[in-house]
């Protein structure tokens, strides 16, 4: 990954409280994955940034080297790697999402 990528990455992830890299957008996600992870973070009622990894090459695959994670939606909350869909569905299932989001001083409104 390049020097401009990995700090354009950073610079993301870092000023913002929640931030998902994902295929479209959460108007018009572009997979199932991406989609899933949006509903998820919608119905908890919090506000995040979102990175669409289909606009740019270098961040699509920069992402992936950045976590060492392979696969994309990732979320990030508060400069830490959460996971992709699966993880956030099931943190979200137990409950343990919102747990987290809230000791990390996220509202959650439900």
């Amino acid at each position: 990954m390049n020097e401009n990528t990995k700090t354009e990455i950073e610079n993301e992830i870092q000023s913002n409280n929640i931030v998902l890299y994902m295929k479209g957008t959460p108007v018009f996600p572009q997979c199932g994955f991406s989609a899933a992870t949006v509903g998820v973070l919608n119905h908890l009622g919090v506000k995040f940034s979102s990175v669409n990894v289909l606009e740019n090459d270098d961040v699509r695959q920069g992402i992936k080297d950045y976590a060492n994670w392979p696969t994309i939606p990732q979320l990030y909350v508060k400069g830490e790697f959460v996971g992709g869909c699966d993880i956030v569905r099931e943190m979200y299932e137990s409950g343990e999402l919102s747990d987290l989001l809230k000791t990390k001083g996220i509202e959650v409104s439900k």
